[in-house]
């Protein structure tokens, strides 16, 4: 009998302890699930272009010589404008071989065509359209863009969970009140995904003039939302 008491006490103290460190809410009323959202709003603060300069010559080492160069140019540019070299990184390398096409005939190499692109951030949005002039001016002739983005979304975020649970709270009252009954606790809590996702770039259509024109940028507003599950006991 001690023996066998000894066996039920350790189990009653390994289920205990597993207890302990998994628990299982136990339901006496009603359990709703409910799904919502919160969102904010922030105006972006970091807007990234990508920028580049394409050339073509009839030998490689020509090509990517004469893209070098000018492509020095471009982030020389970009640096005495004052954007930080940690803002300033190569995306694309890139040399082709350019044919000529005929019928019946094995294509010909009449050139090269190379191509290098730097991801360029801008922290200061207002001046990005006045860089990026200056990128034109310098010989980039590839540029796509801009993306605009908040740098730090983390406390929007963590303003947009609370503002998702409040709206849980108040639609689990209202579905409770409907049905006669309370909310009694919350059982459990999950985050469903949202979060931020910054837009895709959209192409960049540079002014053209008998005389340069200004580039504008313009960061408007961007919204920021996180969707949580929350389960509910009413009574």
């Amino acid at each position: 009998m001690m023996a066998i008491a000894a066996m039920a006490a350790t189990g009653s103290a390994a289920h205990a302890q597993s207890g302990a460190l998994t628990p299982v809410p136990v339901i006496q009323g009603t359990r709703l699930d409910i799904v919502a959202e919160g969102e904010v709003t922030r105006v972006p603060d970091i807007a990234t272009i990508s920028a580049g300069v394409v050339t073509q010559a009839p030998t490689a080492g020509a090509a990517m010589t004469e893209n070098a160069n000018r492509m020095a140019a471009v982030v020389a540019a970009l640096k005495k404008a004052g954007v930080a070299d940690r803002d300033i990184q190569t995306s694309t390398l890139n040399l082709n071989p350019q044919y000529r096409y005929g019928d019946n005939k094995p294509p010909v190499i009449t050139g090269y065509q190379a191509s290098n692109q730097v991801s360029i951030r801008f922290r200061d949005v207002k001046r990005s359209g006045a860089i990026l002039d200056t990128l034109v001016a310098q010989g980039a002739n590839q540029i796509n863009g801009p993306s605009l983005s908040v740098d730090k979304p983390e406390t929007a975020l963590d303003e947009a969970r609370a503002a998702a649970i409040r709206t849980a709270r108040a639609r689990a009252t209202l579905y409770a009140e409907a049905a006669g009954l309370r909310v009694k606790r919350i059982l459990a809590i999950s985050e469903q995904g949202g979060g931020y996702q910054p837009p895709m770039p959209v192409p960049m259509m540079m002014a053209r003039a008998e005389k340069a024109a200004d580039t504008a940028v313009e960061a408007g507003e961007q919204k920021l939302a996180v969707s949580v599950s929350v389960s509910f006991e009413l009574e």
